[in-house]
């Protein structure tokens, strides 16, 4: 690389990457510097110059001018520790005042004088150098634009293909990098192919010394939010709003929902006509149910929606302190309030906050008899 094609170098890269001139012209010098001293065996005192107009590359060693060299001295601390005193100034860098006339005949005590040490054959180091500085800040630029574009995604979901596999992970292409969705943040029980397009809901984007590294998931409760956002044209313009979303993937969600608009059925604009915007989330989320609840600033009001599908609940509160509630059913409705495994009570009690009790009709009449 001859210094036309530096200088063309830099400015593409400038260009094309959005990179400042100063930041690579900083790392090729400091490049450039650490190379003289390694192939040359300099000493510290170096200074490396590129001309930003030509692209030539000179080295110059500079002397600091004393009226005696300095080479440091020793002194003894209050425990009677004997301690080195560096020199103010490195010694290799020290030039007497008498040398120093015979460069510079203006030459004072205090001044740097500057002596060029270009080597003749340090073209072909500095061409080697340049070119892996140069890699180097393409690598850097292009990490750091991923970087800025999906952090501004994070907490989104996109579309991206199912790229690779191996025993923890898939790889998600998703256009300019690779996400990872671990298999721990699949909906349990889907099957992912190789080749297809997913969606995937963005939990994480950091970056590391390998590169930006994208986390994704699909069991997330997030994913669920975004799907009705992206299906359901009143909750983008702010006329029903979410108010949570709870999740046992897989098995069953519960998406509290209200509305701005008294008009404006929150239930009914999140189904749709014949369950039309719905159908596409359930699509989604395969055998897992998805419990749409009217929240209610009443908390009474609001855990007997939550226990959805279980109909004919009468709720108390029984300690508004310690968020206690209790929930009489009929016999009927037992199994559906507790849901396989506990899962809709345990998810009703996420929702709203409230430890929830539950107790069938025939249960609270033998206490009451007793």
């Amino acid at each position: 690389m001859d210094s036309k094609e530096l200088i063309n170098a830099v400015k593409l890269i400038t260009e094309e990457k959005n990179i400042s001139e100063d930041i690579i012209y900083d790392g090729l010098v400091a490049a450039l510097t650490t190379a003289y001293k390694k192939n040359f065996d300099s000493k510290t005192n170096v200074l490396v110059d590129i001309n930003r107009e030509t692209g030539d590359i000179k080295v110059y060693s500079y002397l600091v001018v004393v009226d005696e060299i300095d080479e440091g001295s020793e002194t003894v601390d209050e425990e009677g520790n004997t301690i080195n005193v560096p020199p103010e100034v490195n010694i290799d860098a020290q030039i007497l005042l008498e040398d120093a006339i015979k460069i510079k005949q203006d030459a004072k005590v205090g001044d740097t004088i500057q002596v060029e040490v270009t080597p003749k054959d340090f073209g072909r180091v500095a061409a080697g150098t340049a070119k892996q500085v140069l890699t180097q800040k393409i690598r850097e630029a292009e990490k750091n634009s991923i970087i800025e574009e999906f952090n501004g995604k994070e907490f989104e979901i996109m579309v991206g293909m199912v790229a690779m596999e191996d025993q923890r992970n898939y790889y998600i292409n998703l256009g300019r990098t690779r996400g990872i969705l671990p298999k721990s943040e699949i909906i349990p029980g889907e099957e992912i192919k190789m080749g297809s397009n997913i969606k995937v809901y963005i939990t994480k984007v950091e970056s590391n010394t390998k590169g930006p590294v994208i986390m994704l998931s699909r069991k997330h409760y997030g994913f669920i939010k975004r799907l009705f956002e992206q299906e359901i044209p009143e909750i983008i313009n702010g006329t029903i709003e979410i108010y949570q979303v709870v999740r046992e993937p897989g098995i069953r969600c519960k998406v509290a929902v209200f509305s701005n608009n008294e008009k404006v059925d929150p239930i009914g604009a999140c189904i749709g006509e014949k369950g039309c915007r719905i159908a596409g989330i359930l699509k989604e989320l395969g055998q897992e149910r998805i419990d749409l609840i009217q929240y209610s600033e009443d908390p009474e009001t609001f855990i007997k929606n939550a226990l959805a599908p279980a109909k004919d609940v009468i709720v108390s509160i029984t300690n508004e302190e310690e968020k206690e509630a209790l929930a009489i059913v009929n016999d009927d409705n037992l199994s559906l309030a507790i849901g396989k495994k506990g899962s809709n009570i345990k998810l009703a009690s996420k929702l709203t906050h409230y430890h929830i009790s539950i107790k069938t009709l025939s249960q609270i009449n033998e206490e009451g008899n007793k």
